[in-house]
């Protein structure tokens, strides 16, 4: 039986402000009259299904200040309008528990970062199936990589590279939620990506100064986002996930240099020891001992008894969702929905010191010419003729939303 360790109290809000984590009740003028008690309640516990205005097409279309003034935010939020987070070690079972808990919620599911985000276009080509032509510095490295060889020289930028799409899939998270209302259960996130990091650079796969850099860059982009309101953890000890993954039966888990006691152990301690400590001041905390998997359905009935609202103005949990008015909503909805563009462009550090990060310019040259001539890669998403689309003529400056960032070498 799965077995819970909760943290936090009933809040209420800081006074003039308007709660994010619960949808308000309006007066005759608009203004909010009352705040309603924000718990997340599963599908057991609605009486009533819930109603939402139709879904904004935030990825195709600009919330534009015209769009604002006629669909308020606000309107859309209801209790379960809230960023959970599923963590926990390899083969523990988030899959499965994340896809459970979504549907019960009513949530929209996001997977585990990979790599393929990077190297399969929107087109479906493989960027991989492109390596004999790349520089050796520029060649493709993913998780099957590192396990395999985790002393490789494309170690860190790996890992940099899964921190970006972290931060960019918690974008897109943040702007379903503002542009729809409905919650969202990830995978992992962007906030425990460090985690990773920092076992790697304890194991020795990455020097110092590729760690400040990606320090550097976590400075620079995690003030960017709003903390999530939930987190769980899957708790399973170390010997029950080297079984885990021997079941599981992938080849290169099983075969791995990476997935020793001494790095699980670690990786188990700075979850323990470093994020989930952080996070708790935050966010509510969800522990359960998953050996042997666990019920969905007493985790939700945990989560349905969880307060969301705030009651000390020096508390920093929730601090993230609290909101002075309607505008508010808005226009930090327009932020996530519109300016996703201008945030990843914080990884573009104008320096770097780590010498495994940094490619000679005519390796780098020969990566863009191979990356840029590939099926689907000349130019952006619904602009390539050659690949099946049509009505160019008519297709007007696509949104920033739709460009792809320079990929990196």
């Amino acid at each position: 039986m799965a077995s819970a360790l909760r943290s936090g109290v009933s809040k209420l809000l800081a006074r003039n402000s308007v709660s994010g984590l619960c949808k308000p009740s309006f007066g005759a003028s608009g203004y909010v009259a009352k705040i309603q008690v924000a718990f997340i309640s599963g599908q057991a516990m609605r009486v009533v299904e819930r109603k939402r205005p139709p879904p904004f097409p935030y990825k195709t279309k600009r919330y534009s200040f015209w769009n604002q003034l006629f669909d308020k935010t606000v309107h859309r939020m209801d209790d379960n309008s809230k960023i959970v987070i599923i963590e926990g070690p390899i083969a523990s079972g988030k899959t499965e528990f994340a896809q459970a808990l979504a549907k019960d919620l009513d949530m929209h599911y996001m997977p585990a970062v990979t790599m393929d985000m990077h190297y399969i276009n929107s087109y479906g080509f493989d960027m991989r199936q492109l390596d004999h032509k790349m520089p050796e510095s520029c060649r493709s490295y993913d998780v099957k990589n590192f396990c395999k060889d985790p002393h490789h020289m494309n170690c860190a930028n790996y890992q940099i590279q899964m921190f970006y799409y972290r931060f960019s899939q918690y974008i897109d998270a943040l702007a379903h939620l503002f542009s729809t209302g409905e919650g969202v259960v990830l995978e992992r996130c962007v906030y425990s990506d460090a985690i990773f990091m920092e076992s790697m650079y304890n194991a020795g796969y990455v020097s110092k100064l590729a760690r400040n850099t990606y320090q550097d860059l976590t400075q620079l982009t995690l003030s960017e986002l709003r903390l999530p309101h939930l987190v769980i953890y899957l708790d399973v000890p170390v010997p029950v996930v080297k079984e885990k993954i021997q079941k599981r039966g992938i080849p290169y888990e099983i075969e791995s240099k990476v997935f020793t006691e001494q790095y699980l152990t670690d990786m188990e301690n700075l979850y323990k020891q470093q994020y989930l400590k952080q996070m708790s001041e935050h966010a509510h905390i969800l522990i359960y001992d998953w050996s042997d998997g666990g019920d969905p359905e007493v985790v939700i009935e945990d989560i349905e008894r969880l307060n969301f609202d705030v009651d000390d103005r020096d508390d920093l949990k929730f601090r993230d969702w609290q909101f002075w008015d309607a505008n508010d909503w808005s226009d930090t909805r327009r932020d996530y929905a519109d300016n996703k563009f201008s945030m990843l462009a914080l990884f573009n550090l104008g320096e770097v010191h780590a010498p495994e990060l940094l490619v000679s310019a005519d390796d780098h040259g020969a990566y863009l010419n191979v990356w840029e001539n590939a099926p689907g890669n000349k130019y952006i998403e619904g602009y390539n003729k050659d690949m099946g689309d049509t009505g160019l003529l008519w297709k007007g400056r696509p949104t920033l939303r739709e460009y792809r960032m320079p990929p990196w070498a």
